[in-house]
């Protein structure tokens, strides 16, 4: 496995530590990461502009989280990412902090914008090995210091649901994302709203917990607490590509698309349950491409269902010719797991069976 060796991470990040709890010691620590996004922004003095706020003022604009007892620490990245800039070296950093912290803290809360939040609580999944502890994905839709925001909300309850324990272990010992009111997989989730709350669906996984009244947690959906010391890699490969199909593709096109130097695995994104064009000069562009060492990996368009090969004649054929079945996982966890396995595996025979089974529940 590659990894990087430790080194002291508290003298290069900017950190704030806040004891939220009324008792003298608190009975949880949670390691807070501020990525930057939209939830963590606020007014500036003149009320003109919106900006990013202190981390060390939390508490003045959530004063609810005083009655929790939990001690936070939160770190701010140097350099804020607006989440549609984020890019694999931004991953591996939250695989890293998360690596160097991991004993030191009972949950981690991962603040991120959501245009690529499903993306990055994907990539995490994949990056962190026998992980026993909560890490909670959350941001917001409006920011912290706007009326009717729905950033205060969704932090407390992220970090509520990263607190919670049951005989001494935590309940959700997995990466995943906390919105509106939903606890979702993270590496089966997607963004599908813009303008509304309700930001985030898994269509093809139950939500693992529903914030109501009371948190209703579902532990039969939930991964089990894994055997085995906890450790992270290092490495993604970003010469992968997605290619989404769609009626009337140019034939040119597509096998501009398969000849790009350095190419190493697709995405395919393809109608309904695998399905594609059956046109002789298609099918070869993908077989050529295969038998080139590029592995293609099958995944459906549509946010619910499943790709199932040799339902329909072409989806088949491409079973025939050596494309992987994405099942029913995203295209956000197909991207980041083919990222993954090109960048630790040297196998290609391994990374392709690991491509067709669940390594951290993104598929059925």
């Amino acid at each position: 496995m590659a990894r990087i060796a430790p080194r002291p991470m508290l003298n290069y990040y900017q950190t704030v530590n806040l004891h939220t709890a009324a008792a003298q010691v608190a009975h949880t620590s949670i390691f807070v990461i501020y990525t930057g996004g939209t939830i963590g922004m606020d007014y500036d003095e003149n009320a003109q502009h919106l900006a990013p706020f202190h981390f060390s003022e939390i508490v003045d604009k959530v004063p609810e989280l005083k009655r929790f007892d939990f001690e936070l620490t939160v770190l701010s990245l140097p350099k804020l990412i607006d989440s549609s800039d984020i890019k694999i070296h931004h991953w591996l950093n939250l695989a890293r902090i998360i690596y160097d912290f991991y004993n030191d803290y009972d949950a981690f809360v991962i603040l991120h914008g959501t245009d690529t939040m499903a993306y990055s609580a994907s990539a995490l999944s994949y990056l962190l090995k026998n992980l026993a502890k909560p890490i909670i994905f959350t941001g917001a839709q409006l920011p912290i210091g706007v009326p009717r925001t729905d950033a205060r909300e969704n932090f407390i309850t992220a970090l509520e649901i990263a607190s919670a324990k049951k005989d001494g272990r935590a309940i959700v010992p997995e990466v995943c994302i906390f919105f509106d009111q939903f606890l979702l997989r993270g590496n089966r989730a997607r963004k599908v709203e813009s303008e509304n709350f309700t930001a985030f669906e898994s269509e093809n996984y139950e939500p693992l917990a529903v914030a109501g009244i009371h948190i209703d947690y579902r532990p039969n959906l939930i991964l089990p607490a894994p055997i085995g010391a906890f450790d992270f890699y290092s490495k993604m490969d970003n010469n992968v590509a997605l290619l989404k199909i769609f009626p009337g593709m140019p034939k040119r096109y597509v096998r501009h698309f398969f000849a790009m130097p350095g190419l190493r695995g697709v995405v395919v994104e393809t109608f309904g349950s695998g399905n594609t064009p059956t046109d002789d000069w298609f099918m070869g562009a993908v077989r050529e491409a295969i038998e080139a060492g590029v592995i293609v990996y099958n995944v459906s368009q549509c946010n619910g269902g499943s790709v199932v090969h040799g339902m329909y004649e072409s989806s088949k054929k491409l079973q025939e010719i050596g494309v992987v079945s994405g099942r029913d996982i995203t295209p956000e966890a197909a991207m980041t797991k083919l990222m993954f396995l090109l960048g630790n595996e040297p196998d290609p025979h391994v990374i392709r069976r690991n491509l067709g089974e669940s390594l951290r529940g993104e598929m059925t």
